[in-house]
C-alpha cells in the first residue's frame, strides 16, 4: 500500500507533494475512521446497504438540511420501496411524496433515472461512479458517494464539507490567491490520495461528518478534531464572501369552504397549479397569489418567512372567501378546490405545505374558522 501511495504522490502537484508522506496519510485515515466509528450520527440511510436507498438519500441530501431529510426519507421509501416501484409511479405522485424537500428538479431527475435503470439495467443501479454519472441528476459528487458507500469503489467524494476540511488541513484559502480551478484540482487530488481503499464508503462519510459536526464554517470545534495535529489552520480560514440574499414581499390567499356534504371531513382548500412552462417548480400546487402584497390587518391570517435559493420571501397570508377569490387574486394556472383530506396526495410547494401545517389543516389538524354568512368558512 505504501508503494502505491508513493507512486501517487510522485505524480501529484507540487503543492500536494510537500510534507505529505505515506505514513501521514495512513495515520490520518485511521484517525478519521476511528473517530467516525465512535461519533457518527445514527441516520436512517446509514442502516441500509441497499444501493437504491442510499441513492435516494444522497439525492435528498443535496442542498437540504439533514433534519428535513430524516423526516421525509422514511415516508418516501415506504411509498416507493424499490427502484422499480419508483419507476412505475406517476410524476405527480413522486412530487407529492417529495413535497417539503424543495428543489423539485431533483425528484423529477430521480424519477427519470429510475425509469431508465428499470428499462435498460433490469432495475439494478450501475456499480461504478463513471457509469452512475450517465444517469439523470447524478453528477460527480453523487456518483462517487453512491459508488463508494453502496458498492465499495475507492473513489473520493468532494462536497462543501470535504472542501472545507481539506482546505483547513492544508491551509488553503478559498480566494483569488490560489485561483478557483487550481484550488479545486488540488482538493480533488488530495481527496483521491486520502480515501481509504479498503473502506472508501466509511471514509468518505467520515470526512463529510467531520465537516458537518466539527469542522464547521463558523466556530469550528478544533479541540475535538481527530486530525487537529495535521491541520495548518486550526480555526476559521478566509473564504470567498457568500452571495447576498435578496428579499421579496409576497402575499397569498388562504380560502377554505365546505364541500357538498356538511362536516369538517369535507372541507376544501383552493389551490392553483403552477404552469408547466415555468422554470421554477412547474406543475406544483400552491395557494393563489394575491394582487396586492399589502394585507389589511383584519384579513391577515399569518406572516411567514420562506427562503428559496438566494431569495428570502416575506409572505403574508390573507383570509379570502370563495366569492372574493377571482377579484383579489392573480389569474394563473389551473385552480381546484381540493379536499383537505386529499391535499397530501398533491405535489405541494414547500410554502403551501408550511402555511397549511401552521394553520393546522394538514395531518388531521383543525383550523380556526371565521363565519361570514355566505356559505364559506375561512381559516
Amino acid at each position: 500500500m505504501i508503494d502505491e501511495l508513493t507512486d501517487k504522490l510522485s505524480s501529484a502537484p507540487p503543492s500536494l507533494k510537500q510534507d505529505r508522506e505515506p505514513e501521514r496519510l495512513i495515520g490520518m485515515r485511521q484517525a478519521l475512521l476511528e473517530w467516525y466509528r465512535i461519533n457518527r450520527r445514527d441516520l436512517p440511510w446509514r442502516r441500509s446497504a441497499d444501493p437504491y436507498a442510499i441513492w435516494v438519500s444522497e439525492i435528498m441530501l443535496q442542498q437540504t438540511r439533514v433534519a428535513v431529510v430524516v423526516e421525509r426519507y422514511q415516508s418516501f421509501l415506504e411509498r416507493f420501496p424499490t427502484l422499480v416501484a419508483l419507476a412505475l409511479a406517476s410524476e405527480e405522485d413522486v412530487l407529492a411524496q417529495w413535497s417539503g424537500l424543495g428543489y423539485y428538479r431533483r425528484a423529477r431527475m430521480l424519477h427519470k433515472a429510475a425509469q431508465f435503470v428499470a428499462k435498460h439495467h433490469h432495475g439494478n443501479l450501475p456499480a461504478r461512479a463513471e457509469e452512475l454519472r450517465t444517469l439523470p441528476g447524478i453528477g460527480a459528487y453523487t456518483g462517487a458517494a453512491i459508488a463508494s458507500i453502496a458498492f465499495g469503489e475507492p473513489v473520493a467524494v468532494v462536497d462543501g464539507n470535504v472542501e472545507r476540511v481539506l482546505c483547513r488541513i492544508e491551509g488553503w484559502e478559498h480566494g483569488k490567491s490560489m485561483g478557483g480551478s487550481v484550488l479545486r484540482r488540488n482538493i480533488e487530488e488530495l481527496a483521491g490520495q486520502l480515501v481509504d481503499p479498503e473502506h472508501p464508503g466509511d471514509f468518505n462519510q467520515a470526512v463529510m461528518e467531520l465537516g458537518a459536526t466539527v469542522c464547521l464554517p463558523r466556530n469550528p470545534q478544533c479541540l475535538t478534531c481527530p486530525v487537529k495535529a495535521e491541520c495548518k489552520t486550526r480555526g476559521e480560514h478566509k473564504t470567498a464572501p457568500r452571495a447576498k440574499m435578496l428579499s421579496r414581499e409576497v402575499a397569498y390567499a388562504l380560502a377554505i369552504r365546505h364541500g357538498r356534504r356538511l362536516g369538517n371531513a369535507n372541507r376544501e382548500v383552493l389551490l392553483e397549479q403552477r404552469p408547466a412552462e415555468l422554470t421554477v417548480m412547474p406543475g406544483m400546487w400552491e395557494l393563489p397569489s394575491l394582487k396586492d402584497a399589502v394585507v389589511p390587518d383584519g384579513d391577515l391570517r399569518m406572516t411567514v418567512r420562506h427562503a428559496i435559493m438566494q431569495v428570502n420571501y416575506y409572505v403574508r397570508i390573507r383570509t379570502v372567501f370563495e366569492e372574493d377569490a377571482p377579484e383579489l387574486t392573480v389569474a394563473g394556472g389551473e385552480r381546484r378546490w381540493v379536499l383537505l383530506a386529499e391535499v397530501d396526495q398533491l405535489p405541494l410547494t414547500g410554502l403551501a405545505r408550511k402555511v397549511l401545517r401552521r394553520s393546522h389543516l394538514l395531518s388531521g389538524g383543525t383550523g380556526t374558522s371565521i363565519a361570514r354568512g355566505r356559505g364559506a368558512e375561512v381559516v
